[in-house]
């Protein structure tokens, strides 16, 4: 016969189990606040805009063809912001201790849809390096790019700063710590139906019915409950007695 458990059984089960549901809800979100105070390092941000913007010349204003170009353009150039030949560089101008790989893993090339503003941002455990990194490496490509692709189309439009109350982007405590919590209630929750499923302990009347499959006719009592129950009428008769007496 198939097995059904009913909507009452599941609230049932999970009150049963409330306590190490909690706990364990508990514990997850302390060990991620935890690790994100005292274990992961804080990582700072810092970016840098650069503009590709059309050939300096005598045209007094912009064509829809030529910005086209440039849109077009600024693939190649995320391409050789991160290429060697432009990090090499940096890194020796910076005097950095790393090689080429592993500042491009630090560097995040991008720009929005239909925009020719590029975003150079540099992640790294020292806000002062990132925002240092991020302006070395839009100057080092705005004076290379004209040797490379002989335009002269690209212009800083803002340098990184740190500001007085730098914060860190990662890693972010109260978001892992909610993040915890509702790993460790659907982790508490699962724990709780395994163990229920698991134990197959009869404690009940009910769980006699639901085993068997047949209804419960009557119950015997325990014999020493019984017992008890009639020292105690003794006890109180003798009292009671006394008090007649007295």
């Amino acid at each position: 016969m198939e097995e059904t458990i009913s909507l009452k059984e599941l609230m049932q089960t999970l009150r049963k189990r409330m306590t190490l549901i909690v706990l364990i809800t508990v514990v997850t979100m302390v060990l991620s606040g935890a690790v994100s105070f005292f274990v992961l390092t804080p990582i700072y941000q810092s970016t840098t805009q650069l503009l590709v913007n059309q050939s300096k010349d005598d045209q007094p204003a912009y064509n829809v063809s030529e910005i086209q170009t440039n849109l077009q353009l600024i693939n190649t150039y995320n391409q050789i912001m991160t290429s060697p030949r432009i990090l090499d560089k940096v890194i020796a101008d910076l005097d950095l201790d790393m090689t080429a790989t592993e500042l491009k893993d630090k560097i995040k090339v991008e720009s929005a849809t239909d925009s020719q503003v590029v975003n150079v941002t540099v992640q790294d455990p020292d806000p002062n390096q990132a925002a240092t990194v991020a302006n070395k490496v839009a100057e080092v490509f705005e004076k290379d790019i004209v040797d490379l692709m002989n335009v002269d189309n690209v212009n800083i439009l803002t340098k990184a700063e740190v500001g007085p109350k730098a914060s860190p982007v990662k890693p972010q405590p109260l978001l892992n710590i909610a993040i915890a919590a509702v790993v460790g209630l659907m982790l508490g929750v699962g724990v709780a139906f395994l163990l229920e499923y698991l134990d197959n302990t009869v404690k009940t009347a009910e769980d006699i019915e639901k085993l068997l499959e047949l209804p419960l006719l009557g119950a015997v009592a325990n014999i020493e409950d019984q017992k008890i129950q009639r020292k105690v009428s003794r006890s109180r008769s003798a009292r009671v007695r006394s008090e007649q007496v007295g």
